[in-house]
């Protein structure tokens, strides 16, 4: 069986596709499905133990402001359902209004809601497993504040990590590349995320060919109409 990847274009000409008349999705289901398929993923490889004290349930999840920090809120809902006990760092939310849905969505679960690196560093030293949902495939480009301290300190930490899609900072055509980002004192440095876990939407894309962790396929809803044309076999 042939693995295919995507590239950032054909991943974009793909959510286009999904989205229009013929694809019929709205963009509220797709991040619904994303974030569900990410959840289970993740409740996969890091099940809750049984007894007083549930082992992996403490779940920090890092949500950027775009569609994938969308997923992310949606992951962190669907955790909170299955008996976890998430929280969310998100340093700079989405303008979108369905993104300040979804953050209500949250907020309305009682899910502490985080946006400062103090509250990040405290957070990360008191998880079980972080889910980064920060940067998806249409990220390029330098890393910029405050993310590039957040990065460093997710890479830094020692708690296991499921990816969403495409690790935050890689390139989606060219896999792990040192980015320079800035440590807690400000200095600049190479750091590169490498998590355990990836969940790929739709179809891996072509920057994670060397990724050797728990690899799972989220979000299977690609109807047959389709073309397959859009995918590029690898």
């Amino acid at each position: 069986m042939s693995i295919r990847y995507l590239t950032a274009r054909l991943a974009q000409q793909i959510d286009e596709e999904l989205m229009n008349s013929a694809g019929a999705f709205s963009i509220d289901q797709l991040m619904e499905l994303a974030g569900l398929a990410c959840a289970q993923a993740l409740a996969t490889v890091y099940p809750l133990s049984k007894g007083e004290k549930k082992q992996n349930s403490r779940v920090l999840v890092c949500c950027g402001p775009g569609n994938q920090g969308g997923d992310g809120l949606v992951a962190a809902r669907h955790l909170s359902m299955f008996g976890y006990q998430p929280s969310v760092f998100l340093p700079k939310p989405g303008s979108k209004e369905i993104y300040q849905r979804l953050q209500t969505q949250v907020q309305n679960l009682s899910i502490p809601v985080y946006g400062s690196i103090p509250e990040l560093e405290t957070s990360l030293q008191e998880t079980d497993v972080i889910l980064d949902a920060i940067f998806g495939f249409s990220f390029s480009g330098p890393v910029r504040p405050p993310f590039d301290q957040v990065l460093s300190l997710i890479a830094k930490s020692k708690a296991p990590i499921v990816s969403v899609d495409i690790p935050s900072g890689w390139d989606v055509e060219n896999g792990p590349v040192e980015r320079e980002v800035a440590d807690k004192e400000g200095q600049k440095v190479d750091q590169v995320l490498n998590p355990e876990v990836l969940v790929s939407l739709t179809a891996p894309k072509l920057g994670v060919k060397q990724f050797r962790g728990r690899h799972f396929l989220g979000g299977r809803f690609v109807p047959w109409c389709v073309p397959g044309a859009f995918l590029s076999t690898g």
